[in-house]
């Protein structure tokens, strides 16, 4: 169920704090009287049971409308509507067109991440004489609601405590909010738990707030910036790089995490879990006990369901359907042409080939469909130049654009409800030597070149002789984190979310290149339910 729409006010916050979610407590954080009372139990194990619900309170959100909102609205997809089939009033096409409307439905979860930074508040008022290290944790995934809110939606609520009855928190500026951000990480990061283990997966660490934090500095002059169409990414200056590269140091001195425990491929498989050693922080989804991750179904071939053998290398059929709307752009497809690069197995172009369930990569058996191998082109045509984007619903239609297969899935998992078990990845120590290496080519210092071919070699790509470029960096975040909604974050910083890519096309129907929308409206519930909050300009 749906956490109700709230208001930033007591009372409506203590209805979302009464509203069921779909989210099961393990067994081993259920009581059946407060363990605050026993003495005799570690204190931090109470935080362990009252945390739970608050650490995985956004998987439903994180699992489908964020993701759908981050993707369609960068070069990595485009969505299509099959003779008016997933249209939907246009929510996706709006992403991929940069024209959100505030009643969009990829855009519906300002209040459920609102709500999760009000349960990490009932959790703080209630250990509100405890130690630093008691609260930690709840301030940790708060500034992480928070930063997931200002990034998005630009200005935010700063929510430090429940507000009193009748009192609506105004949306601060951005600049304010990130910094707030900042002081809240910098404060919390010695108190958080530095293990990495079965236990503490998919809970806050120092090792996530320090992500978290790199992530902040090197988005610093983006996030900023008076007014979001101001920022430009030829004359930025960030003064907070070197704090990037400490943050980053921080982790990759801590010798904890790597890049190669699995290949590429098998991190994102439906049976990754904490072992995966490039996962600094991850959303760890259970196909039965902790729901929402539903990535297959907008990007597997829309006829799937029943179809044996299938393109998953199942002898099983799939008794849910799948959309197959969501598609990767022709221009992000060129990406993924590196001589051996084990990524390409990621996407599906051109003649389609079953794929092994155990090794995921292609087997020579062809994936038919109606007696013909399936086929994806890497272009798409439409019936018509509007802003539907719809291809029609014939054979030939459905095989139109290249299709995602990083998500990798069963019918186990997939026919109960189209959940999945793969565990979603927030942070990656990847992404740390990524935003390492960026940092020190903005500073313009060397040893870039090193981070960036521990990327490639593990990847089975070519390695780069010199210095990479900024150019070089923001195509292999592409490459490395395509499907794992940091791709619009890269393109604002790196000044190409204005770029044209299908269908953002100048003189397309509605596609819009005002920079204002660099960040999304915010949705029209939340204007209506807060006095005094104004939309967004440029919506």
């Amino acid at each position: 169920m749906k956490l109700n729409k709230i208001i930033l006010t007591a009372g409506l916050f203590a209805l979302a704090l009464t509203s069921c979610t779909d989210l099961d407590v393990s067994p081993k954080s259920q009581y059946t009287e407060d363990p605050s009372q026993n003495s005799g139990i570690d204190p931090m194990i109470v935080v362990e049971a009252k945390m739970a619900d608050v650490y995985n309170h956004l998987a439903a959100i994180l699992g489908r409308r964020y993701m759908e909102a981050q993707c369609l609205a960068s070069d990595e997809f485009t969505s299509l509507a099959f003779d008016g089939g997933y249209y939907d009033s246009g929510t996706y096409a709006h992403q991929a067109l940069h024209c959100s409307d505030p009643t969009d439905a990829s855009l519906d979860w300002f209040s459920e991440v609102t709500a999760g930074i009000t349960k990490a508040n009932t959790i703080l008022e209630e250990f509100a004489s405890g130690s630093a290290q008691m609260k930690a944790p709840a301030r940790a995934i708060r500034a992480f609601y928070t930063w997931i809110l200002m990034d998005s939606f630009g200005d935010a609520p700063i929510l430090k405590s429940i507000p009193a009855e009748g009192e609506v928190v105004p949306r601060s500026p951005r600049k304010e909010v990130a910094e707030w951000i900042e002081s809240e990480l910098t404060e919390i990061i010695p108190y958080l738990t530095e293990d990495v283990t079965a236990n503490t997966y998919g809970k806050p660490t120092r090792w996530m707030a320090q992500a978290l934090l790199a992530k902040l500095y090197i988005n610093w002059p983006v996030y900023t910036t008076v007014g979001v169409e101001n920022y430009d990414a030829a004359t930025a200056a960030n003064p907070k790089l070197d704090a990037c590269i400490a943050a980053c140091d921080d982790v990759i001195n801590s010798g904890k995490f790597n890049l190669g425990t699995v290949d590429y491929l098998h991190k994102f498989s439906y049976d990754n879990d904490w072992k995966v050693g490039d996962f600094i922080y991850a959303m760890p989804y259970d196909a039965n006990t902790l729901t929402g991750f539903q990535y297959a179904r907008p990007r597997s071939f829309k006829q799937l369901k029943g179809m044996v053998p299938n393109v998953y290398g199942s002898s099983d059929a799939f008794t849910q359907s799948f959309g197959g709307n969501m598609v990767v752009t022709p221009e992000f497809a060129k990406l993924f042409s590196l001589q051996g690069d084990i990524r390409n197995l990621c996407i599906l172009r051109g003649d389609v080939f079953i794929r092994d369930a155990k090794t995921l990569r292609p087997t020579s058996e062809p994936f038919m469909y109606k007696g013909k191998q399936v086929h994806f082109t890497e272009n798409i045509t439409l019936k018509k130049q509007d802003n539907t984007i719809d291809v029609g619903n014939d054979d030939n239609a459905i095989q139109q654009g290249c299709h995602s297969i990083k998500w990798f899935i069963v019918p186990a998992d997939y026919n109960n409800g189209r959940n999945q078990s793969n565990d979603l990845p927030l942070f990656r120590f990847a992404d740390i030597l990524l935003m390492k290496a960026e940092a020190l080519v903005r500073l313009g210092q060397s040893g870039a070149k090193d981070l960036f071919n521990q990327i490639r070699k593990y990847a089975g790509a070519p390695e780069i002789a010199g210095e990479p470029s900024l150019e070089d960096i923001y195509q292999e975040r592409g490459r490395e984190f395509f499907d794992e909604n940091w791709r619009r974050n890269d393109m604002i910083r790196f000044g190409h979310f204005e770029d044209e890519f299908f269908p953002h096309y100048k003189n397309f129907p509605d596609a819009n290149f005002d920079k204002r929308h660099r960040i999304f409206p915010v949705e029209q519930e939340m204007l209506d339910l807060n006095p005094g909050w104004v939309q967004n300009p440029g919506y």
